[in-house]
């Protein structure tokens, strides 16, 4: 999915904020379009062992104009 829908639309990430505690990191970013999300990591000996991200999926097809499925 994210590779379909990510090829076909010209998106910028632009850091917000970045906090780390541990072994645990977020990020939070926006489209300068005005798509916002963020990621979680869990980072083991250097590298990322974990990762989950929240994004609006409607709101990231709107902004650029990409079928609603």
């Amino acid at each position: 999915m994210f590779e379909r829908e990510f090829s076909t639309a010209n998106t910028v990430c632009v850091v917000d904020w970045i906090h780390d505690a541990d072994d645990v990191v977020s990020l939070e970013w926006r489209d300068p379009k005005g798509l916002r999300s963020c990621g979680i990591f869990m980072v083991v000996n250097s590298e990322i062992a974990f990762q989950r991200g929240y994004w609006g999926k409607l709101s990231f097809l709107k902004l650029h104009g990409l079928p609603i499925a």
